[in-house]
């Protein structure tokens, strides 16, 4: 049976007992690694638009989504925009159950059209869909080029600067 052979009976299949020793990096793109220097450089949040659809996505990609065109248009997508939808995280990935529970939203930026998902830095009984929230960037001295250098979104009070 050759690389490309189809299987058709599973008693073709065959299993090697073992073990296969990986060693990968992964890297964020030529996209993410754009958008990390500018949030790490600058405190910013960019997305990129694309001409044809009009859709500004945030955080930035390389290709439209829907038309596929090249995406090379950097927009600073600012800061604040509106929480669509959140989830309260009781269980860390292993199933324990986690010191103070987590709440994990999806934020529409005011200047993209898509959602932005990352932590939602308010209690529980605070958050209402729709709410104003704004992004909390850690200062520059402590910024590393990584999605934690947004600390989380914080509701956008009146008195918010």
């Amino acid at each position: 049976m050759s690389f490309f052979s189809k299987i058709e009976r599973n008693v073709e299949l065959r299993a090697w007992p073992g073990e296969i020793p990986v060693q990968f990096r992964y890297t964020a793109g030529v996209a993410g690694e754009t958008f990390f220097r500018r949030l790490k450089e600058e405190g910013r949040i960019y997305g990129t638009r694309c001409d044809h659809c009009g859709i500004t996505y945030a955080p930035g990609r390389l290709f439209c989504e829907r038309c596929f065109a090249e995406l090379d248009q950097w927009v600073d997508v600012g800061l604040e925009g509106e929480l669509y939808s959140y989830t309260i995280v009781h269980h860390d990935l292993e199933g324990r159950p986690l010191d103070k529970p987590r709440i994990l939203g999806l934020i529409k930026l005011y200047h993209a059209d898509t959602v932005f998902y990352h932590e939602i830095l308010a209690p529980s009984d605070q958050l209402r869909i729709g709410m104003k929230v704004v992004a909390v960037i850690k200062p520059k001295n402590r910024r590393r080029g990584a999605i934690t250098d947004i600390q989380g979104f914080a509701p956008r009070y009146p008195h918010s600067p």
